[in-house]
Order: structure tokens, then sequence, then C-alpha cells
């Protein structure tokens, strides 16, 4: 390792251990006030198992923000080979890769239509293929899909040429979709563009992702940063207003202390395909189930072997969808907890780099963090009804919260300083006025999906060592469309009832402890109401008439998120259900 990336990842651990150790002096000065009864040394326990995580947000965003404002190319900084780009076509060849499962073609083709069309005006057709890599299941739906493809590559004859292959079964899923194709149906291509169904990447980007790869023959994976693309629902509209913000700080810091040894995302990112294919064939669990989170796992195999993993952490020409709802963000958020737990089973295998294990912690901290949450609240509240906190100093409990608040959000809180401290960047969501409208509703939204996700989250966590531990992918709705109040009660009911329960008993012997839970537990009160009011099309029209949370994608379109067609949409379909 460089002595240079060695100081860096010190200087990085130094900071998160002061930043987590400033989390334990203001809980103790909550805490030791009194006394320490039973429920405040759990609370605690709970508390510090949460505490490395927010620590590390608040790390990544403040490193990141400083290379953001402090340095003329951040990319530059963190990427080197960025310095070395050469002028002119790409050399090799790359295979455009769609992984594709019950998909709405309507949806899927229009963004790769504009992508081909970019890297045509180019010159580079003659350097790329799409390949269509289809898992779908049931033989209509698949003649469906086939026949979409089939006229999607007749309107484009005499360009990139565009080519379907479909399994018989989707055996490992996704990974295992890849590397069929890369073990049987590729001939002479050096790299492979990897992309979702909702994936959208620009020429520009995919050319300057090629254009990397070849200025470094060691970097086997460059991920570029993914923002969401403009969405018509409110949801979707809100939440990755917030992501896109805090992923610019998140992803520049993190790759500055990272280095070669980077995340891989499973999408929207360039791989070098000798060395994948050697070293991210993977093998099923000890139980005999495939590795559903998959990428991360290629990354550290391909750590350990000595193959360079990087983040380019530019967010322009590189883009996502995001679920439409809250049901639906709720089922993606299970999919991958099921997956990254899994992380248990190879955390100790052989071969690894301290920082391959390192990312697999991370992973899992990530959710593992949910039921530490539902822990430090519930613990709070019982102490509360005690009377344990009777001697609790009001100022430190709010120096402490504020504290926390401030961490857990930091990526976000860092993105959004960047903005306004930069006319140029704040021009392109309309101005400092209405970039602020945006970041207020967005952080009103977070406050209410936050209590909800993390229950959601530890309710699934908690009951995972006692069922199957995942039941595989399964396809995906990626389409707008209301939530109805019965459908939001049957899948809410144990968070609103958990909120009740919460309120209930402080209400009842504890009255004065009411508003310090609020902010942690009001969005449970609200889940329901919240469900349908961010599906409802009367939210969504009301955002997207004041352009609030709108993207700079969005202004350039017109002020009008893109249909599946690739048109200035004009309103919503319909009321919700």
């Amino acid at each position: 390792m460089p002595r240079s990336l060695a100081l860096r990842r010190l200087g990085f651990a130094l900071l998160v251990l002061g930043l987590t150790a400033l989390q334990f002096r203001l809980a103790a000065a909550v805490l030791a006030p009194g006394g320490w009864s039973a429920w405040e040394w759990l609370l605690l326990l709970a508390f510090a198992g949460t505490a490395p995580w927010t620590a590390l947000c608040a790390g990544n965003a403040l490193v990141g923000l400083a290379l953001r404002l402090g340095t003329p190319d951040p990319a530059a900084a963190v990427l080197p080979a960025l310095r070395h780009l050469r002028p002119g076509l790409p050399a090799a060849r790359t295979a455009i890769a769609v992984c594709i499962r019950n998909e709405d073609m309507a949806q899927v083709l229009p963004p790769l239509g504009r992508l081909l069309e970019g890297l045509e005006a180019a010159g580079a057709a003659d350097h790329f293929t799409l390949w269509f890599l289809s898992d779908t299941e049931g033989d209509g739906p698949a003649a469906t899909e086939a026949a979409a493809i089939e006229a999607f590559g007749a309107a484009r004859a005499g360009g990139i040429a565009v080519r379907y292959r479909r399994r018989a079964a989707n055996a490992g899923y996704k990974a295992g979709n890849l590397m069929d194709f890369l073990d049987h149906h590729l001939a002479g291509e050096g790299f492979l563009l990897c992309l979702d169904a909702d994936s959208e990447m620009s020429a520009a980007a995919v050319l300057r992702l090629v254009a990397c790869l070849e200025a470094d023959p060691r970097i086997a994976i460059l991920q570029h940063l993914i923002v969401g693309r403009p969405a018509r629902a409110a949801f979707p509209r809100l939440f990755q207003f917030g992501m896109r913000a805090g992923m610019r700080s998140w992803a520049t810091g993190q790759a500055w202390w990272q280095g070669p040894d980077g995340p891989y995302w499973g999408h929207n990112a360039l791989l070098r395909i000798a060395p994948f294919r050697q070293h991210c064939r993977l093998e099923a669990l000890a139980d005999g189930s495939p590795i559903l989170s998959h990428d991360q796992v290629e990354a550290v195999r391909l750590h350990a072997a000595g193959w360079k993993v990087c983040c380019l952490p530019l967010e322009e020409g590189s883009m996502e969808g995001n679920p439409p709802a809250l049901p639906e963000f709720m089922a993606r958020d299970l999919r991958w907890a099921a997956g990254n737990m899994q992380y248990w089973d190879l955390l100790f295998l052989p071969g690894q780099s301290a920082m391959g294990r390192w990312q697999l912690v991370q992973a899992i901290l990530l959710f593992l963090a949910a039921p530490l949450w539902v822990g430090v609240l519930l613990f709070a509240t019982l102490n509360a009804a005690t009377g344990g906190a009777a001697a609790t100093p009001a100022g430190a409990l709010l120096a402490l919260m504020a504290a926390v608040w401030a961490m857990l959000h930091a990526p976000k809180l860092a993105g959004y300083a960047e903005v306004l401290l930069r006319p140029a960047h704040a021009a392109r969501y309309g101005g400092r006025a209405a970039f602020l409208r945006g970041a207020a509703a967005e952080l009103a939204f977070t406050t209410l999906l936050d209590p909800v996700s993390i229950l959601n989250k530890a309710i699934f966590l908690v009951a995972l060592p006692f069922g199957r531990r995942s039941r595989g992918w399964a396809p995906q709705n990626r389409a707008d469309h209301g939530v109805a109040w019965a459908d939001a009660a049957r899948l809410l009911w144990p968070h609103t009832g958990f909120g009740l329960a919460v309120f209930g008993l402080l209400a009842g012997v504890a009255p004065a402890a009411l508003p310090w839970v609020l902010p942690f537990a009001g969005g449970l009160l609200l889940a329901i109401p919240f469900c349908v009011l961010t599906a409802s099309p009367g939210l969504s029209r009301w955002l997207r008439e004041r352009g609030v949370a709108a993207t700079p994608e969005e202004r350039v379109a017109g002020g009008a998120p893109r249909q599946a067609g690739g048109q200035a949409a004009g309103g919503i379909a319909s009321m919700a259900r």
C-alpha cells in the first residue's frame, strides 16, 4: 500500500474515532446525572452499537465536502486515471449488458436508445454492442419482451448492434446471469458496461469510463456515481433529492481514503472482463443458497487479487430509477438487508484484504443499526416511564440529539452546503431559493420516513434467524401508482401500533418526555397517511407545478420528468387506488 494512502486511512480512522468519542461523551452527560438505571445501561449499549455508523457518515461527509470545496477537480483528486485520459475514440470493444427480468420494455428501451444515439454521434458505434440478458419468467412475457427488442434493433439497423439472450432458468439470479453471459456469448470484447433495467447513462459518461480503464490497466471495475432519474411521483422525487446531495460528498470522501479498494454497486459501472471472469465466479453459501448482494463480494474478490475497484464521484450522465412509493421502498430495503446479512457467512473466509473485510462489515452495519436504534427508543421510553430520566439535563439531551442528527445526515447536509456555496451549482436547481425549498421538503419527508424504515428493517432482522434466510429477488414494480388506505393499513399497522404504544405509555406516566421522542417516533404515528400521501397524484402534481425538489435534468427538459417514451410528462395518469 502506498504510504500516502496508509496515512489517509490512518487520518480517517482517527477522525471517525474522535466523532465516536464525541457521541459517547455527550451520551454520558445525558445519562450519568442521578446515577445509572438498568434501562440507561441498556440504552447506552444500544447507542454504542449505532455510534460507528453515525461517525462513518460524518467522517465521509466532512472529507468529501473539504475535497469538493477545496480542490479544483475533486474527481481527479481521488481517481488519478482521470489525469491521463487519451483523446480520441476507445481502442477496446465494450459490451453493454442490460439485465432484465419481467420488465416493462416501454420503460427500459428509450434511455438505451438515447445512449446508442450518443455513442453513434461520437463515432464510437463500432466499439460497442448492446446485449439484453433476460431472466424473464413465462413464455408469454418472454415473447413480448423479445418482440419489443427485435423491433428496437430493427429501428436501429446500421448502428450499434443489438443482441438478445434469454436463459431457461435464472440460476444465481443477476450474478449468475452475467457470468453465464461472459462464459458463452462474448468474443473480442475487453470491457463490459453493466446496466440495470432502470439505468440511464449518457454517451459522454460511458466514453469517460472506457477512457479511464484504458488509461489505467489495473482498474477492474470503475463505478460511476448514480443519481435518481427525474420522477413524477412525490415519494421518489423527494427521496432522491436528498440521496443525490448525500452521495456526492459520501462517495468523494470514501474514495479519498479507500482509494483502489472501493465499492461496487452492481450497475452503472464498467468492468474489465478478464479479471472479473477469473475472480468473481461466486459459489453458493454453505446452506446451498446463492449470494444475493453479489456486487460488494465481487469487489472484495478483486481487491484480494490485486485489482483496483474505483469510484468516479461525478454525477453527470449516470442515473437510476427509485421505488415509486413506500411499499416498494420497504421491499427493496428488505431485499438488500437479506443480502447484506449473508456477509456474516463470508466475513472470515481466507484470502480477503483488510479493506475488503471492512467493507463487508460496513455493509452489515448499514442494516444492523436499525434494531439498535429501535432499542434506543424502547429503552429511553421505559427509562422515562419508570422515572429514570428525572435527572436528565435538557440542554445536554438537546446537544446529543442535535449532534447525532447532524452526523447521521451529514452527507446530505454537506451536499446541500456545497450547492448553496457555489452559485453555478445552485443555478442548475433554479437558484438558491428553489434549492432551499427542495432541501426543506426533503428533510421533512425524511423525518417521517426514517422511523418507518428503521422499524421495518428491525422487524425483518429480528425475524430473519427464525425463518428462511432469503427467497431470492422478485421482479420489481417500477411504475408510478397510488396506494389505497386499506393497503397502507395492512402494511403499516405494526409500525403504527408501536408508535401508539410508545406515545400512549409516555402520555400516561411521563408526558414531559413526549416532545423528546417525537422526532424519532412521530413518523410511526403518521406512517399510514404518509404512505398514502407520498404516492398520491395530488401531492405529486403540487410538487411538480411548483418545481419543488426538481432535478437539474428535469429543469433542462422543461420542468417535467420524462415519461418512458422520452417526452415530457404532462401529469399523473391516474388517481390512487
